[in-house]
This record gives structure tokens, sequence and C-alpha cells, in this order.
């Protein structure tokens, strides 16, 4: 037996009281004896972690019956200790293994972590193999699992039945957008460009009434160039324009894209489509290079910056030479300034310019950098001081502390910062070198008005006097008057355009509810069918709902209209239908498909589908002939 594959020491068991996502019940490494086990300490801000989640799903892929991940969320920023927050970064990034909030960092200490990702592999004895830090592939790692695998195998140690978790997103409804990361607000088209991240894809707005002009890409994750209907992105989040030419930067995909609004074709200008994993790299043929996390994009002239957050720099693409390279930033995590290529920065996620410098949203030192447009020029803090300096204050930027910002955008002298884990929009004057809070008040949350809330915020834009803001983990775009800072949520018209993909099928094919057998009279009688939505919420009047009823089997139902189907657009609720109950046994078939918002916040809208089945006995009793049905949205 390979003795390295063996454990020598007792993993640690995890402490009791700790917060569970994922799984119905909190886990135990005793519950687990049988299976290899993965820890991953992680925390939702970290670009290596985020690089390490696609990974880790490739090997619950491969070893789908032997492996069990468990996600140790070990937080570095106070808002990511914050369970509701953890769970929407579950629901962000897709994670389908179970996650436990080790807020306090206990579990952390019990395993000697001391970076972020740090993984732990524990074999079926609940012994520990071995510890890394950083970034893995799936290819390395697995060589050392199924090695793990084939040693406890051999005898006969190794527990492969099944194991099924409770995810998060099961209870979570279906967001009409879903974590929009960035916008991008056109004055001079009349456009709104959102980044819909989570359903790969970028909605075109009217800026004058929020009418969904278009949509561009498929909506199912995937590197595919070609129009707007079979594109594929994933993961998109920073956007730049000019004319007809919309850059965006398709961020797990490592690439830019160049969308052409007139032709309606998308293609890739730059990278590979492969993660760059070299600590610096010279550029080249834009592409023939590897980029890494691509989060933003800002255009001037011929040139078009990015902002590459997995190699914490920034970058520059020439759009007539077609070469990309590096522009400023060493490669090396920190906030040092310098010289562009000297200075270091820190998973840079926002841009934005004023024609003589870039403004950088430095999130992990949760700083603003200026970088000098001047190939001879500097990389310049004007707020933040390090890694783990970082905090909820105003005043003289040199004294003014944010939390991990995602967003900036330049008007009229004022650079408008997404402070992004304190939950507010914050001024910055850049000559003057003083920051104000501009827009919330540090509560997570959705309201609109003179007090807003925000929930993450993480991309800004201005057009026409307006700020619009990805309110990232509300799904909405929020608009905010710069002169009075009243706020508003974007109420978008022709939602049915943004239906998810998945769901554009026949209903049948989606949720289908099988419903206990219903015994009704014979005679003529009533049908009702009713819908209770979450509390709080409403049908969208503006979208088109729509119930669907027919019968099948033997016609024990028979509507008084003599139709087979009966199909009612923007219902109101309940419906009731005359009907004939004839004595026998049949079914019925109810088909929702319904678009529903918050009650009073009309912009954060639903979608929800399924189809009831529902087996009918129609006999003598003592009750009257009357059946009614009622759909329940969760």
């Amino acid at each position: 037996m390979a003795e390295e594959y063996m454990g020598k020491v007792t993993a640690p068991e995890f402490p009791e009281g700790l917060e569970w996502l994922n799984t119905k019940r909190p886990l135990t490494l005793r519950d687990l004896r049988g299976k290899v086990v993965l820890l991953d300490f992680w925390t939702y801000c970290c670009i290596n972690c985020m690089h390490v989640l696609p990974e880790l799903k490739k090997l619950e892929r491969r070893f789908e019956r032997e492996l069990v991940v468990i996600g140790v969320h070990s937080a570095k920023f106070p808002a990511e200790r914050e369970t509701e927050n953890i769970r929407q970064a579950i629901l962000r990034y897709g994670i389908e293994h179970p996650v436990v909030n080790d807020r306090e960092m206990l579990v952390w200490r019990l395993y000697g972590a001391r970076a972020w990702p740090t993984l732990v592999l524990i074999d079926p004895r609940g012994k520990i193999v071995g510890q890394v830090s950083g970034e893995i592939t799936a290819e390395v790692f697995g060589t050392v699992i199924a090695e793990v695998i084939r040693t406890f195998d051999a005898r006969g140690q190794i527990d492969r039945r099944p194991i099924r978790f409770e995810l998060e997103r099961e209870r979570a409804p279906e967001p009409v957008l879903s974590f929009p990361g960035k916008v991008l607000a056109d004055a001079a088209s009349g456009r709104l460009f959102i980044a819909d991240s989570n359903h790969h894809r970028i909605v075109v707005v009217a800026l004058a009434d929020g009418t969904i002009l278009d949509v561009i890409g498929q909506g199912e994750a995937g590197f595919r160039d070609g129009d707007f209907e079979t594109a594929q992105f994933r993961h998109p989040q920073g956007l730049a324009v000019r004319g007809a030419m919309l850059y965006v930067a398709d961020t797990e995909n490592h690439a830019i894209r160049e969308v052409n609004m007139n032709a309606r074709q998308v293609r890739t200008i730059a990278g590979t489509g492969h993660q760059l994993r070299r600590p610096f790299h010279p550029g080249g043929p834009a592409l023939q290079v590897d980029l890494n996390s691509p989060w933003d994009v800002v255009l001037v002239d011929d040139q078009l910056y990015i902002a590459m957050a997995g190699s914490h720099q920034l970058w520059v693409l020439d759009l007539k030479t077609k070469v990309a390279r590096p522009y400023a930033g060493s490669g090396y995590e920190g906030c040092q300034d310098g010289p562009l290529l000297e200075a270091s920065l820190a998973q840079p996620s926002g841009l934005a310019t004023d024609g003589r410098r870039l403004y950088v949203a430095d999130s992990e030192a949760s700083a603003i950098r200026a970088v000098d447009l001047d190939p001879r020029g500097r990389v310049e803090t004007l707020v933040g001081e390090d890694l783990f300096v970082f905090g909820d204050r105003d005043g003289p930027s040199h004294r003014a502390r944010l939390q991990h910002p995602l967003g900036v955008a330049f008007h009229d002298g004022v650079l408008y910062v997404a402070d992004t884990y304190n939950n507010k929009i914050k001024k910055l004057f850049p000559i003057v070198r003083q920051v104000v809070t501009f827009l919330g008040t540090g509560e997570a949350g959705l309201r609109d008005g003179e007090r807003p809330l925000f929930d993450e915020p993480g991309g800004v834009s201005v057009a026409d006097g307006k700020l619009y803001i990805a309110d990232t983990n509300n799904h909405v775009i929020r608009v905010a008057d710069l002169q009075t800072g009243r706020v508003a949520t974007l109420e978008l018209k022709g939602v049915e355009r943004l239906r998810p993909r998945a769901k554009a099928m026949p209903s049948s094919s989606g949720n289908v509810l099988t419903l206990p057998a219903q015994r009704v009279a014979p005679g003529v009688g009533t049908l009702v069918l009713s819908l209770r939505l979450p509390n709080g919420h409403k049908l969208n009047e503006q979208a088109p709902s729509y119930v669907s009823l027919r019968a099948e089997g033997d016609p024990v139902v028979r509507f008084a209209q003599q139709e087979t189907t009966l199909t009612f657009h923007r219902p109101t609720f309940p419906i009731s239908l005359p009907v004939t109950f004839h004595e026998g046994q049949g079914r019925l078939i109810v088909e929702w498909t319904l678009y529903y918002c918050r009650s009073e916040v009309s912009g954060l809208c639903y979608f929800a589908e399924a189809r009831q089945e529902v087996p009918v006995e129609v006999r003598p009793s003592s009750g009257p002939p009357r059946l009614s049905l009622t759909y329940e949205v969760r």
C-alpha cells in the first residue's frame, strides 16, 4: 500500500454551533468516514478562490461517488462574515457542495491555514493526507485523489453510497436579472448595457423608459462566437462602447469580446479561453495570449484598458494592432505606488478615466488608484493603504476607508465609487482629495427614495444627470438623480425577453408537481385555480404571465366552452370556471408561467414556471361538485 496516500494525523472535527449552507444539517467528519474529504478554505472576495471553484467542480464530477468537498468560508472582510452574504456568493458562483461559515476563524486555526485558498485532503479514515495553499488544477490534484481512492479501495474502505445535499439554489427564486455585475449608460445612443452576469448575457435597455431592446447571448455559460442568439459568455462583467461596437470583459472565459450592434455579431478579440497562470507575461498577439479574469474595460482612443483582476495588473489592448500587453502592475498583489510596471495592484475590478488618468477600484486593497495614461507615468494611491486596511470612513482621502470597492465612474470632476462591501456609493473628489458618502446607509437591503439601501453594488455609470448602479445582490439596476440623490429601481419593460433559456422549453420539462388524487362529486360545478405568491410580492401586470389548463385521459372534466385546453393570459386570481364532472378517472394538467415582483419595488422581478399533474376521481359523494387547485410559489 502507498504510505504517502495515507494520513498520519487525525483531522480536527468541526466545532459545534457553526452555521452551514447547502446542507440540511451540520456535517461531521465522523459522518463522512469512507469518503475522501477535501476542505477548501476560501473567502468570497478572493480571485484565487474563485479560480479554484471550477477546478473543484471538475473533481466533484470525476469522483462523484468517492469525494465530498466542504467549503470552509473563513472571511477576510467583515461583510463576508454574514451568512446571508455567503449564501449569495454560493448562488453567484454556483457552488454545489456544503459550506460552513467559519465566522470566527475557528476551523482555520484548527487546521493551521495561512492563506486563501488553502486545501486540505482527508482520507477515508479521517486522517490528513496533505495540505496546499494557492490555486490548484483538477488534473494535478485529481491524480492525488485517485491514488488515495485506489489505496483505500484495496482495503475495502471506500464508501460509494451517494450523498445528496440540499442546495441553496433549490430554495432561491429565479430572478429576471441574476447578479448583474456591471452597467454602462451610453447617452449618445440612448442605451443602457447591463452585464446580466449569472445569466451569461448582456441586456440592452432603452435609457428613456427601461424597455428591453436586445439580448446578447443565448443565456447558457459557454465560449462561442456568433450572432446574438447563439453567442455564449461566461459571467461577463465590464463594458465599454464606441459607436456600434461594444466591448465586453468576459471574465470567466478569460477573454475580451467585441459586439457589433449593427451586424448583431459577437467575436473574440483577445484571449484563448484559458486562464493565464504565469506570474508575469509580456503580452503578444491578442488572440494568442492567455488572460486572467478580466473584470472591467475602458476605452481611450484605440486603446482598450483592461482591469486584469486575476493577475493584479492593468493590461492594454491596441484595437488597431491587435496586440495585448501589461500596462501597469508588477503582477504581485499589493498596494505599492511607483512607475507603471513596478507598482503593485490588488485585484483591480473597476476602471474609469478622465482622459488623463485611469481610476482603478483596487478591490483587495480597498483602494482607489490613479494610473497615468502617459506610458512614462506612475501609479498613485488616492484612497487606501494596504491589503488588510479597510473600513467605512469619509474625510480626507488619506484617512478615508473603503471596503472592497468594485466599480468607479468619472463625471464632471467627481469619481463615483461603488463601495461594495459597505453597501454604499461614495464620491471621491480627486483634486481636493476628499471622500463623502453619497448614497446608502451601510445596511444591506433594497429601498428606494432619499435614504436608499443597496446590497453589494458592483458597477456604476453616468448619463444624462443620472447614476446607474448594478445592485448586484439585489438583482436589479438602480437609478440615482445626481442632483437630489433620490434613487429608484429601474423597472424593465418587456421582461418576457429575459425568460431564462433553460425555462424557454415547454414547461413539461421543468418543475413537474404531481398532486395527490382529488375526489369530487359528479355534476355541473366549479373549478377554481388559485395562486399563492411569497409575502410582499405581486404579479407583474406588464408581463405576459399565463395559466394553461387541459384534461387528459377519460373526459371526467369538461369545460363549459367545450374546448380541450384553456389558456388565461395575464390572469387575475382566483380563476373560477364552470365545468361538468363526469364519473370516472382522469387527469388535469395545469401549466403556470409567472412573472412576479416585490410589491414595494416593482423593478425586482422573478420568473416561475411549473406543471401540475392532478389525478381526478369523480364519483358520488356528499360533497359539492367543486375542485380547487392552488399553486404556491416558494
